[in-house]
């Protein structure tokens, strides 16, 4: 008698999430878009979820919402299960995902304010993340486990690397990775566009460079794929 062993493949998630307050013309959802194209070329249907932030009226955090999170699920009222719903479906979307890929334009050195409400609504204690009162060091444990995170960013100039003349000013991709370590995410990657305003043959250097590192780590991303 022969036995045959199967391995279950088991396909990568992937979330897109836009923020750019513009529908036509925005560097950063360009670099989402193309992602997209290359990962379904080295996927055979692959599951992919679009959030879209940028154009849609993402709700900011209230009285009522800080009292629903307040309390256990059996103990809130419908009212407060309605207040936290599109709450938990960004949550769920982020756990269930295995790539999270966020665009991202530079506002004023920092996010747009739609990202902004929905890192509110996503940064839920004992949901996205737990206190770790014991160790000072590390006083917060993620609970966003085994996800890799694309930040495909767009930048009206130059200069906000690490190490470059306006590195102090760059509040976006420094805020994001801190709040993606906080919620468990340490395996992040930042691909950007600079000078999105500036000289338009250094602004094409600076869009091809992003493309071929998109396919690049994409290509990684393979390397880890499929799981059993």
């Amino acid at each position: 008698m022969v036995i045959l062993s199967f391995k279950i493949i088991e396909m990568k998630k992937l979330l897109i999430i836009n923020s750019s307050a513009r529908s036509a013309n925005s560097h950063s959802r360009k670099l989402t878009e193309i992602f997209i194209r290359d990962w379904k070329n080295k996927h055979v249907n692959p599951t992919i979820i679009i959030r879209e932030l940028g154009n849609t009226a993402v709700p900011h955090v209230n009285e009522k919402w800080i009292a629903a999170i307040s309390k256990r699920e059996a103990l809130r009222t419908e009212e407060e299960m309605e207040v936290l719903k599109i709450s938990n479906t960004y949550i769920s979307e982020l756990h269930a995902a295995d790539v999270i890929v966020l665009g991202v334009p530079m506002y004023n050195w920092s996010i747009p304010s739609a990202l902004k409400a929905y890192i509110d609504q996503i940064m839920r204690i004992n949901e996205t993340w737990k206190l770790n009162p014991e160790n000072k060091l590390k006083p917060y444990t993620g609970l966003l486990k085994d996800k890799t995170l694309f930040l495909l960013l767009a930048r009206g100039s130059n200069g906000y690397e690490s190490g470059e003349l306006n590195q102090h000013m760059n509040h976006q991709s420094t805020y994001l990775k801190t709040i993606f370590n906080v919620m468990g995410i340490n395996n992040i990657h930042e691909i950007a566009v600079n000078g999105t305003s500036l000289d338009v043959e250094e602004l094409n250097l600076s869009i091809n460079k992003a493309q071929q590192l998109i396919k690049d780590h994409i290509e990684m991303e393979l390397a880890n794929f499929p799981r059993a």
